[in-house]
């Protein structure tokens, strides 16, 4: 049987930069101030999630 949960951790998209721009994102690591605010009590699975919204930004996608 194959394991499909992974508990590897999930690394902070932070890059030490911290500056809200609009719409309380994160000019340099595209996450919100709740998703800051929260990242160290996330599950993986919800950090997991994060990181695809933090894709969609980069990408110029409103989330």
């Amino acid at each position: 049987m194959t394991d499909t949960t992974d508990n590897r951790p999930v690394p902070s998209p932070c890059i030490g930069v911290c500056a809200l721009g609009e719409g309380d994102i994160c000019i340099a690591c595209h996450r919100s101030g709740m998703e800051i605010s929260h990242w160290g009590r996330m599950s993986n699975e919800e950090k997991r999630a994060v990181w695809a919204l933090v894709r969609r930004r980069e990408q110029g996608e409103a989330c």
